[in-house]
């Protein structure tokens, strides 16, 4: 086993990982900046800020340059006035300094705007919709099961990606527009929620007094210190934070310099529709149960994955395109491989894969089985679906017809 395959493999399991690593970042990122139809949006009184991968914007100052007008924003719901028409949608707000902020892509998305990034000069480009497009950002992975008039629609997430995914092709929007439910792994638009980030703090860093250097190699130890060193950080920066967030969050370093985001990937995509719409988020897991599995692993196995992370550093842009565009092409024979890649290590195949997908298959059995008439848009991990241990054999072991769209 190639071990650059595991150690990516966090971007087609666990959201909870992704976004585990916010709270260790030591650096913080580069101000992005705007720009509508080719001009650059010049804020008063406040910047773009990036938070949890999501960048927030000022409302106000935004929408005026989209010619667009805010008549009211509080309690998350937004009214302003595009092309004589009112639009109402429901967003995550910040207030900063007075000031109140909102997620770029929802905001523009809402006004009729492509949103999209420039990861080489930190640029977010909006520019109208020209209408519907042929050209979409792949296949990626999509089933369907009935059961008595239910349906349950079964995404295959990839929890970063950058905009060349978007627009995702008609069969996953027109299977949403029709949903009454969107179930994930967990809602990622709770990721900056005091109780989540304590819960991060609580559980990946050491509480005894100890630090990383007492409880990995002091050849691990180095790797870290010359690696964030590299990156523009103190060598010391994570000390705090055991080899599972370190390794997470190194690893998102490298992902975000090469224009890979949680706030681009595709179950906080379908969140934050889910918002738009109205229509309820169903978790199917956790932040308890994600992180304290990733805390729960052996010590000898938290060492084993960031080393993977440290030794495979300088090729991981690369390798990120590559999973990326196997997301694209909706190759099974290419996931089948990546997710079979982990049962060579029998504590980490279990925890990560196969625990989970017999927790989730007995979920999506409960939504069929409901009796209600009721459809279900599901998006979780994509390695979570293929495979003897895999959610689409679970589901079809329990007598269901699982067709691929």
């Amino acid at each position: 086993m190639k071990n650059w395959k595991r150690m990516l493999l966090s971007i087609f399991i666990s959201a909870g990982l992704i976004t585990s690593a916010a709270p260790a970042m030591a650096a913080p990122s580069q101000p992005a900046a705007v720009k509508v139809n080719d001009q650059n949006v010049k804020y008063a009184g406040g910047a773009p800020v990036i938070d949890q991968g999501t960048t927030f914007v000022p409302l106000k100052m935004t929408l005026q340059a989209m010619d667009a007008k805010l008549t009211d924003a509080a309690d998350g719901t937004i009214h302003a006035v595009v092309n004589d028409k009112t639009i109402t949608l429901k967003s995550k707000l910040k207030r900063i300094n007075g000031v109140t902020y909102a997620p770029i892509r929802v905001v523009g998305d809402a006004a009729g705007y492509e949103v999209r990034w420039d990861a080489k000069t930190r640029t977010i480009l909006l520019a109208p919709k020209a209408g519907a497009s042929a050209k979409t950002g792949g296949r990626g992975f999509m089933w369907e099961v009935e059961k008595n008039g239910n349906t349950v629609y079964l995404v295959g997430s990839i929890h970063i990606a950058n905009d060349s995914f978007y627009p995702l092709r008609p069969e996953f929007e027109k299977a949403f527009a029709k949903a009454d439910y969107l179930g994930v792994e967990i809602d990622l638009s709770k990721a900056a929620d005091e109780a989540q980030q304590k819960l991060i703090m609580d559980l990946g860093m050491y509480q005894d007094g100890t630090t990383l250097k007492d409880h990995v190699s002091s050849a691990t130890y180095t790797k870290v210190g010359k690696i964030l060193k590299q990156s523009g950080m103190k060598p010391d920066a994570l000390d705090a934070f055991k080899p599972w967030v370190v390794g997470t969050t190194i690893n998102s370093l490298k992902s975000v310099k090469a224009g890979y985001e949680a706030a681009s990937g595709i179950d906080l995509y379908f969140i934050q529709k889910a918002i738009e719409r109205k229509i309820p988020v169903l978790e199917l897991e956790s932040y308890e149960s994600q992180l304290g599995m990733f805390n729960g692993f052996s010590k000898e196995l938290q060492e084993k994955n960031l080393n993977d992370v440290l030794d495979n550093f300088d090729v991981l842009d690369d390798t990120v395109d590559k999973m990326a565009e196997m997301w694209k092409t909706g190759s099974e024979e290419q996931l089948l491989e990546l997710t079979n890649s982990m049962a060579a290590d029998e504590e980490y195949n279990k925890a990560m894969l196969i625990d989970r997908n017999i927790k989730m298959a007995d979920k999506i059995d409960g939504y069929l089985k409901n009796g209600k008439k009721e459809e279900y848009f599901i998006v979780v991990g994509a390695a979570h679906y293929l495979g003897e241990h895999g959610i689409v054999k679970l589901l079809e072991d329990k007598g269901y017809k699982v067709v691929r769209k």
